[in-house]
């Protein structure tokens, strides 16, 4: 707080001095802007919104201290917590500050007041997580007009501000979640601006929805701006899964940082496409259960596997899909399965001949030579199988010669037929195996590890339903992928429903019954009709999954299976509506990023090795002016956010790094020498306006802020407004308490009602 009186007193003699003294030579001032760290303060209250923000901060690699209100030892937030001084120069220790509310210390408190002075003294931005509609935010209260309550299904829009501002990666519309019309997703206020708001304060509404009963349009999302701070204003609750939030989040983090931000956030998605060139075994809708399959019996029980194969016409039309949708699908193939078609059909296999031919249309992943289980060697004379013991109890592993020998005859079978692979050293194993497989084999078969060194296999493909991060395996990294519920074993419409019911609808409705006992399955409240539950349902539920994790800045492929491209093709019509979905929401500034599974285990891999260094207190970040400056350890490559026409500066030059995305630049950038920094020049940025400063620093004068107030009186009020933040607002009748977080919103997923896991079956 004595930042804010020293900083009036001084500026007021300082006026003086300055107006009675003759204009002359300006004197050689040492720079006056203050150095920012990189760092952003979060006050948590526990509860679902501040979490939502953490989660984007988090996922983007971008620092944070949290503060947790209920902590008795939590630390006091003074000026002293907040700022000092370092190598003469004022330092403010956060960039930006993230509260539940717009005061969530309480009225008359001293903690409020140090902040709202910080804000001030160095042009600091807050977010309030979430907060009721009131005056003490520019807000009207929510009512004649207004409204409180339930906004689910509700269609929000990008106002002008917003598009010319935080929120101008959106197309414009923000549609609120409604998974189930019988639990209330999202509660929040719609209030309209003050109309007469004190001093010079503005509030300017970035996201806005029709008031009903009403021609006005209420404010979710503003800026208020006021007693020189900055404060987004946000009105709804919202957890950090809900799309409303995904598609907000990059905005709200970025208007807090003023587009300068340590970490990068971009929306990935990628789709691979497992046993290309073999044939994947149907799902028998008579018996429920899949002929071939250890659990359903087999040539001895009378019963045949009835593969689903795509055709040359299947590979034809996805070669075009991919052009027309500009997408490209990762092609993870089995040489094998060409040669044993080839064997069966005079040495004719029109269906490789045509992906071949259009190879180029795709990315091309070793999938191993005939797809055998690499893991234990599997005893399947029970059920559920077992992995097979020799006399002295040991497990019986596929072996490393055997292991090897599937990679490599892969590697040869495409040299043959002149493929060209996007990086021999990515690999997806038979159903994963290898890896951990439980509840039956607990650990890696440790035969893969050496197998892969001895093929050069440096990428290999994880289940993320099992191991949802990536971890090393001899000299590999994993890549989780995220399965698709949409089944290896269905190639018709009809298949898919059928085996869905099965899995998912209790055995009084005819299915099987484990989602009544399985912790992880949601049981659906009646079976789907076999003509539309597919467009009706699944594909509606596993494009909003998909769509979810893309808009998580998480970028783990999901994986499909050739025999999901054959028959009906029913694997286009859930990939369309994610693509369609996300064109509708996202400008063209920020399309969806599709990389490769190198490309994708570099990116977790760089991620990892930044949030280790972060959370050991190894990484340091600052800007002065248009400067930032970042030390990390050794060889570790730094992820920026920041405007356009940033450059990485080597030898006094400037150097392109990342690229643009969502109106700003970002990317990771390499590192720079040993013990050496790694510096960005912000061209063109915007400076932030630079408050006043004790003279006795070397700082600037305040005179143009003194005249603008115009006397003495006007400058107190200025300053008892900055000092007055915690006053209590007496709330008018008809208007309800705030509601903390709305029905519903403490759940952890958003994504209410009967939502099945993703079975990882291949």
């Amino acid at each position: 707080m004595k930042h804010v009186f020293r900083a009036a007193a001084a500026c007021l003699a300082t006026a003086v001095l300055v107006a009675l003294t003759p204009a002359g030579p300006a004197a050689a001032d040492p720079d006056p802007a203050p150095r920012v760290d990189l760092r952003v303060l979060v006050v948590d209250d526990g509860g679902p919104a501040v979490g939502a923000i953490t989660a984007a901060l988090d996922g983007a690699g971008t620092p944070y201290t949290a503060l947790e209100l209920s902590d008795a030892g939590r630390p006091t937030v003074d000026e002293d917590f907040l700022s000092d001084t370092v190598d003469g120069r004022p330092r403010a220790k956060f960039q930006g500050v993230v509260l539940p509310n717009e005061n969530p210390f309480g009225a008359g408190s001293a903690e409020m007041a140090a902040l709202a002075a910080y804000e001030t003294e160095f042009g600091i931005r807050q977010v309030d997580a979430y907060t009721y509609a009131s005056p003490a935010v520019g807000l009207d209260w929510a009512q004649d007009p207004g409204y409180m309550g339930t906004l689910d299904g509700t269609t929000a829009e990008v106002t002008a501000a917003g598009k010319a501002g935080p929120f101008g990666y959106l197309d414009g519309e923000v549609p609120f979640e409604d998974n189930d019309p019988q639990i209330g997703e999202s509660y929040g206020y719609l209030a309209v601006p003050l109309a007469d708001p004190p001093g010079d304060a503005v509030f300017t509404s970035y996201v806005d929805a029709p008031i009903p009963g009403s021609s006005a349009r209420g404010s979710l999302v503003g800026e208020y701006a006021h007693d020189g701070r900055g404060e987004l204003v946000v009105t709804f609750v919202y957890n950090q899964h809900q799309r409303q939030y995904r598609l907000l989040a990059r905005g709200i983090v970025a208007w807090l940082t003023q587009d300068v931000h340590l970490g990068v956030d971009r929306n990935h998605f990628a789709v691979h496409v497992d046993d290309v060139f073999a044939a994947d075994d149907r799902w028998n809708t008579e018996l429920n259960c899949t002929p071939g399959d250890v659990d359903c019996g087999g040539s001895d029980a009378g019963l045949e596997p009835d593969p689903v194969r795509m055709t040359a016409a299947d590979a034809q039309y996805a070669a075009q899909w991919s052009d027309q949708h500009d997408f490209t699908l990762d092609m993870a193939f089995n040489g094998g399965g060409s040669v044993t078609h080839r064997a069966g059909n005079g040495g004719a296999d029109p269906l490789a001949d045509r992906l071949l031919a259009d190879q180029a249309a795709y990315r091309w992943i070793n999938h191993t030579y005939d797809h055998p289980f690499l893991g234990c060697v599997q005893d399947t004379t029970v059920v559920p199988w077992r992995c097979e013991t020799d006399a002295q109890g040991d497990t019986v592993w596929a072996s490393r010669a055997l292991i090897a020998a599937q990679i490599q005859d892969n590697l040869d079978w495409a040299s043959a037929n002149d493929l060209t692979l996007e990086d021999p050293a990515e690999l997806v194993t038979g159903e994963h195996s290898g890896l951990v497989t439980l509840p039956q084999q607990p650990t890696d078969n440790p035969d893969l590890g050496p197998a892969l060194g001895d093929t050069g296999v440096t990428w290999l493909a994880g289940d993320s339903s099992r191991e949802s991060g990536q971890r090393a395996l001899g000299p590999a990294l994993t890549v989780p992928r995220y399965p698709m519920n949409i089944f290896y074993n269905a190639g018709r419409t009809e298949e898919q429903v059928d085996e869905y019911n099965w899995i998912y609808t209790r055995a009084a409705d005819g299915g099987s019954g484990i989602c009544e006992t399985s912790a992880n399955t949601t049981c659906l409240d009646a079976p789907l009709d076999p003509r539309t539950g597919y467009e009706s349902y699944i594909v509606p539920l596993e494009a909003r999954i998909a769509l979810r994790h893309a808009l998580a800045n998480d970028p783990r492929p999901h994986f499909i299976h050739q025999s999901n491209l054959a028959e009906d093709r029913i694997a286009y019509p859930a990939l369309e509506k994610v693509l369609a979905d996300y064109a509708d929401l996202f400008a063209d500034d920020a399309p969806l990023v599709n990389l490769s599974m190198r490309d994708i285990g570099e990116e977790m891999r760089r991620r990892a090795a930044w949030r280790m260094a972060v959370d050991a207190g190894e990484v340091t970040a600052h800007r002065i002016g248009d400067t930032v400056t970042v030390t990390a350890p050794d060889g570790t490559h730094v992820p920026l956010t920041a405007p356009q026409g940033t450059t990485r500066q080597v030898n006094g030059t400037g150097q392109e790094f990342g690229g643009p995305y969502a109106g700003l630049r970002s990317g990771w950038s390499g590192p720079a020498g040993p013990g050496q920094p790694v510096v960005f020049d912000l061209a063109g940025t915007p400076q932030a306006p630079q408050p006043p400063e004790d003279p006795g620093t070397g700082g600037y004068q305040c005179l143009p802020e003194l005249l603008s107030l115009l006397d003495l009186l006007g400058l107190l009020e200025a300053v008892c407004g900055v000092l007055d933040q915690s006053a209590e607002t007496e709330v008018p009748d008809g208007v309800a308490e705030p509601v903390p977080y709305g029905p519903g919103d403490t759940v952890a997923d958003a994504d209410t009602g009967a939502e099945p896991a993703a079975t990882a079956a291949d």
